[in-house]
């Protein structure tokens, strides 16, 4: 659909469930084309095209809401919508916190964000198979021990998202993404696996697939011949990839729903010293090509940059309107919202910034250790800070990679690993919303036989 019907959709709808008798409303309309394929050994194991479009209304009836959604945009469809949602309203407990935006904080960011490219549309189907193609031809051709292929896939994606609401505020922006990935298996007396992959908002921006096909062999290749080791208390190394699962859980803390229920172990801690002095940690809306960027949040609230950790003091919790008001405070833009329920607390950009020591640098500077590169399970208590992940790297001796290990855990305690946060590297990259740069943590305990 054009901008103009897609946010229209929006604006009349809101007025429909106004006119239905809701004291206030918001509609959140999406409409994507997405494209994914999977190649296992040259062949093509799946090929799928798929264009979708939805809309969630949330309405209110004073203190009390409810949500309701639907991919038929008839009129008698959305007839039916407003009144299934007005009628689940009446029947729903007040909630003094839930409501609208104050007007005054809304509006939209009006510079350029870089979030679409025409350039993804117009790949043919032909040129995306072939990418997939090329990355697993080049893992595959890159060793005499890369044996085998779990697969090579790419996807890609152009979208708009309209949102509407009964203050008068409507707006919409367009996105696209695309990516190619491979997961290559090394054999040599022993069987690994890794991958590695690309990701960007422009077609042109994608790394060369034989890059992206070396680097995920040459990972696999590290991995053979890896060994369990003994417990040991040592500096721990936390490759990119890794790092940034480290911040996702420090992303978790600092929600504004988890605070207000007591369930961080950063709950009342703000304005206080809770990391290491070369810890900043920012959550951007406005970075160019973020994979978090938008013009407006999912409530209505203008794109904006909010620190979260400055030189280790904690300055800011994550709100949406929601959380903001049970904290009592100001909402920080991160309302992220589906079409089926109402707004959660979500990332914009949310990443640790980088420092200025090599990835080489920090290795150089440990003279025994582990160096990261997967972790594995879920072992961390957002609500104490307690962490315990399994883990796979390289072990480090004089500042040199010694071999692959494998079947260890880390263990330690988010608190004191944000404090024991030694050296940052200048590496950060960001693949996802979320991003780290390569990170030194001292003192953790490295659980092996």
């Amino acid at each position: 659909m054009a901008e103009e019907q897609l946010e229209g959709i929006a604006v009349d709808l809101v007025s429909r469930a106004m006119r239905g008798g809701a004291t206030a409303a918001d509609v959140i309309v999406h409409e994507a084309d997405d494209f994914s394929t999977a190649l296992r050994l040259g062949n093509i194991e799946s090929l799928k095209e798929a264009a979708s479009k939805v809309l969630g209304l949330r309405v209110f009836l004073g203190a009390r809401n409810a949500t309701s959604f639907s991919s038929d945009f008839s009129r008698a469809s959305l007839e039916r919508l407003v009144g299934r949602a007005i009628a689940m309203a009446h029947v729903t407990s007040e909630d003094p916190a839930s409501g609208l935006p104050e007007a005054a904080l809304l509006g939209c960011h009006a510079g350029e964000l870089g979030l679409y490219s025409e350039d993804v549309a117009a790949l043919p189907t032909e040129t995306r198979i072939d990418i997939a193609r090329r990355a697993e031809q080049a893992a595959l051709s890159a060793d005499v021990r890369i044996k085998n292929c779990e697969g090579a896939w790419f996807e890609a994606s152009v979208g708009r998202k309209a949102y509407a609401n009964s203050l008068g505020f409507a707006g919409n922006y367009r996105s696209s993404y695309c990516a190619v990935s491979v997961a290559p298996v090394a054999e040599d007396g022993g069987m690994q696996r890794d991958y590695w992959y690309s990701v960007a908002r422009r077609a042109d921006m994608l790394e060369n697939p034989e890059a992206v096909g070396r680097k995920a062999a040459e990972r696999a290749l590290r991995k053979l011949g890896a060994r369990k080791m003994a417990t040991c208390q040592v500096p721990v190394i936390f490759d990119p990839e890794t790092a940034r699962s480290l911040v996702s859980h420090i992303f978790e803390a600092v929600r504004g729903d988890a605070i207000y229920r007591s369930a961080s172990f950063l709950t009342g801690k703000l304005n206080q010293k809770i990391a290491h002095d070369q810890v900043t940690i920012l959550d951007d809306g406005l970075r160019a090509g973020g994979f978090g960027t938008r013009p407006f949040d999912d409530e209505g609230i203008p794109a904006s940059v909010t620190p979260v950790i400055e030189n280790g003091v904690l300055t800011n919790y994550l709100l949406n309107c929601y959380t903001a008001r049970k904290l009592n405070l100001r909402t920080t833009g991160n309302a992220a919202r589906g079409v089926s329920g109402p707004p959660q607390v979500g990332p914009k950009n949310f990443y640790l910034a980088p420092g200025t020591q090599s990835p080489e640098e920090i290795r150089k500077a440990v003279k025994a250790g582990f160096y990261v590169t997967d972790l594995i399970g879920f072992g961390v208590n957002i609500v104490t800070g307690d962490y315990s992940r399994g883990a796979a790297g390289m072990w480090i001796e004089n500042g040199e990679f010694a071999f692959p290990v494998e079947e260890v855990t880390i263990a330690g305690n988010l608190a004191e690993m944000l404090g024991h946060i030694e050296m940052v590297g200048s590496d950060l990259e960001f693949r996802s919303a979320l991003a780290a740069p390569t990170l030194l943590v001292s003192g953790l305990t490295v659980a092996g036989t």
